[in-house]
């Protein structure tokens, strides 16, 4: 087998797993990816080459990024380097300042969870101490961001006292 059968069978064991790990089955990913089960089928057995539009679409369907599934197809080289995640978090203008530092706060947790999972030392100190703004000094940390209410399935909000039937005729 060639390198670049091999690349084609191993982009569709990824996308098999990946389908795997969303616990969708071939027939409800082709449906949510808008290609044939068949088509799929031969993807993921590393029978066909899909182009980048039909990646985009089983990308966008399993919730990963299409450069993931371009990367592995051999239509992207792989980016060398750090990813700035932090800095684009900073500089994303639909979110609020609080937001920001609240995702800042998650996502430097879960990549010190990773590294320590790994047993990595860390060296990648811009995305991993404590800093949540330029001028914070080192080690400050935030509180843990407070969770949104979530609507509960009787229509109220949790902590809010249940109207009564009488309390609705107004």
């Amino acid at each position: 087998m060639n390198e670049l059968e091999q690349r084609w069978r191993d982009l569709g064991e990824f996308i098999r797993e990946q389908r795997r790990i969303g616990h969708l089955s071939l027939r409800k990913l082709s449906e949510m990816a808008g290609i044939s089960n068949p088509y799929l089928s031969q993807i993921e057995r590393g029978l066909r080459k899909p182009s980048a539009e039909i990646l985009q679409q089983i990308a966008r369907a399993l919730e990963i990024s299409s450069e993931t599934l371009y990367v592995r197809a051999g239509i992207l080289e792989e980016r060398d380097g750090d990813h700035d995640v932090v800095g684009e978090i900073r500089r994303d203008p639909s979110l609020t300042e609080d937001q920001k530092k609240a995702l800042v706060h998650i996502y430097r947790s879960f990549v010190a969870e990773t590294r320590a999972a790994r047993g990595d030392d860390g060296d990648r100190p811009d995305e991993v101490d404590e800093r949540e703004d330029e001028g914070a000094e080192q080690g400050e940390r935030l509180p843990a961001p407070e969770a949104a209410p979530v609507a509960s399935g009787n229509g109220h909000r949790p902590g809010r006292e249940a109207e009564s039937p009488d309390d609705r005729r107004g």
